[in-house]
């Protein structure tokens, strides 16, 4: 069977507990039309970069999933009209990763820039006394 991930963002005035319940839904929806929920995680409450139905922050949850094209289209329609659901997201993989998602992973073991705060010398700047001295 194809392999699918999905990503789903729920209102942010949901409990937790109520939000991972979601996740169990989903997941009860997809066993019942012949496919299986893989893995499941909570990824939290998360800031969004703009407003959703006047909601600024939502609960992100991350499905991967094994089931065929019909389950998934019929999880994606009952997504798409509750109404604690706000946006959804699902991707069509080769193979699912093992272990925690990228989302889960700390910041040290994904490889980010490290410390910010220590860049080395800048000898790439010029002196800018000179640009002072003009202005005046």
């Amino acid at each position: 069977m194809p392999l699918y991930e999905h990503v789903f963002i729920s209102r942010q005035d949901l409990s937790n507990a109520q939000a991972e319940g979601l996740i169990e839904h989903f997941g009860t929806v997809l066993s019942d039309n012949g496919g299986k929920l893989v893995d499941h995680e909570y990824w939290g409450v998360k800031t969004m970069a703009y407003k959703i139905n006047k909601n600024r922050k939502g609960h992100y949850a991350f499905l991967r999933t094994d089931a065929p094209s019909e389950a998934v289209q019929e999880m994606e329609r009952l997504m798409r009209l509750h109404d604690d659901v706000m946006r959804i997201l699902t991707i069509k993989v080769d193979a699912h990763e093992e272990g925690p998602s990228v989302q889960m992973q700390k910041r040290d073991d994904r490889g980010d820039r490290g410390d910010r705060g220590d860049r080395g010398d800048r000898g790439d700047r010029g002196d800018r006394g000179e640009r002072r001295e003009r202005r005046n």
